[in-house]
Parts: C-alpha cells; structure tokens; sequence
C-alpha cells in the first residue's frame, strides 16, 4: 500500500514538474500585458484575452502573427515529406539489411551509424555547397532534403533491428502461399511491426519539427522558415509582447503533442495485434 501512495505521489509530482511550464505557456498566452507585467504575479488573468491566436489566425500575412502562421505551414510540409521519404527508405533499406545477405552487410549499418552520430555543424558547409548547386537554398524542398540526410540513418537503424526481432518463418509461410518478397514485407511483416514502425513515423516528426539550426542557416524568407526559426525571431525583434510569443509556442507544441496522443493509441493497438499474430 505504501509502495503504491509513493508511486502515485511520484508521478504526479514528475506530471507536475513537466506540465507546469506548459501551463505557464498557455496563462501567458491569455493574459494581458499588465497582466504578466504585475506585482504580485497574477497567475489567474484577470481579463483573459484570446486575440494573439485570433492574430495568428486571421492575419493577412503581412505581420509577424501571419508569418508565423506560415511558418507553421511550413513546419508541416517540411515534417511530413521528411517522414515520408525517410521511411519509405528506412523500410526498405532495414528489410534488406535485416534479411538479406550480401558482402558489406555489417559494415553498411556501422556506416549509416556513424553518419548518424556526426554533429550536425560538421556537416553545415557541405550541406549548403550540395544545397547551393542544386539551386534548393531557401526552399522546403531543400529542407526536406537535409533533414532527410540525418533521419534516414535513424530510421534505418530502428527498423533494421526491427526486423531482425521478428520471426522469419511468417515470411517463409507468404512466400509458400504465393506472396513475393515485397509482398510478404507488406502484407505481414509491416502489420507486425506496426509498434516499431509508428514509434520511429513519430520521432521521426518530432525530429524534423524542432531542427533549428539547419532551418536557420539554409532559410532566409517566410516561404521557407520554419517554426522554430519563427520563435527565435520573435524574441529578437518582437520580444515586447511576451504573450503572442507565449501563443507562438503554444500553437508550436499541439503538432507534436497531438501526434503522440494519436500514435500512443496506435502503438497500443500494434503491439495487441502483433501479440495475437505472434
């Protein structure tokens, strides 16, 4: 019993610990300027106002609350396409490393390790030549691109050892019943790796989501800048109003936060089924 009430207080201690900045966030974001100006503290706004998301909602675009809103726009396609493409080359690339044997084999996943493990300013100047020659600076594409370079080698890595965890024979038996190689990765290897296959769909987001130092050197307009490149901006040259920044990085954090929620009710239900078909 008393090991039980230390758990419970533990984690709700921990809940509080984590949730309490995100609370502040979301208090600022409505609160007046007098407001978050005051002494005492008011931790209760005593005339909330919600005009900062109604700025960044309906701003033509022409001042900062509008391009934030594209930036978030931007966030988004840039994410996305990253998933995507790194994905479908994680995949693949993870299928063959796990169950294919060809020379190199194991020194290819080290490769991509170590590509993996390089510190992103090591890469800046190469990056920005290759971005240069293909006319990609200042784009999304370009950022997808990029951001592809460093989430590949992960996505490799996790599903390739993915994989290697899943028995062989349920391969065997589609190939027996009639099934191609690509078609026992699709019909019963990928539903059985639904777990590992929506954890890394969701780190690999949130990845690409919060990159800032790439997004900050290789964007200069508001076609191309991206969220995180957004709030810096409003602390250096809109820092005044506290409160739209505060609404800026509420607005930033339901993406990811959202994404969890969905793909923690989908990994539950993959890890159920792959319990089932195991």
């Amino acid at each position: 019993m008393r090991y039980k009430i230390f758990i419970h207080a533990a984690a709700a201690f921990v809940a509080v610990v984590f949730l309490a900045p995100l609370a502040w966030l979301v208090i600022a974001s409505v609160s007046e300027p007098r407001d978050l100006l005051a002494r005492p503290l008011h931790w209760i706004p005593e005339h909330p106002t919600w005009s900062r998301y109604d700025a960044i909602a309906n701003s033509d675009g022409s001042d900062v609350a509008g391009l934030f809103r594209q930036s978030m726009g931007n966030s988004v396609i840039v994410a996305l396409g990253t998933v995507a493409v790194s994905m479908v080359i994680g995949v693949l690339g993870g299928y063959a490393l796990a169950r294919l044997r060809f020379r190199f084999r194991r020194s290819t996943m080290v490769a991509f390790l170590i590509a993996y493990m390089l510190p992103p300013i090591a890469l800046l100047i190469p990056l920005y030549l290759v971005l240069t020659q293909l006319q990609l600076l200042d784009s999304k594409i370009g950022l997808i691109v990029v951001y592809t370079s460093f989430t590949t080698p992960f996505v490799l890595w996790i599903m390739t050892n993915q994989f290697l965890s899943l028995p062989v024979e349920l391969e065997e038996a589609a190939r027996v019943d009639g099934c191609s190689r690509l078609g026992a990765l699709l019909r019963v290897v990928l539903p059985v790796a639904r777990p590992g296959l929506f954890a890394t769909m969701m780190f690999t987001f949130l990845m690409s989501w919060d990159e800032f130092l790439y997004a900050l050197i290789f964007t200069a307009t508001p076609e191309a800048k991206t969220v995180p490149v957004a709030i810096a901006e409003f602390t250096g040259r809109y820092s005044a109003d506290f409160g739209l920044v505060a609404a800026g990085g509420v607005l930033a954090t339901l993406p990811p936060v959202l994404l969890a929620l969905a793909f923690q009710r989908y990994v539950v239900d993959g890890l159920a089924a792959a319990s089932v078909k195991g």
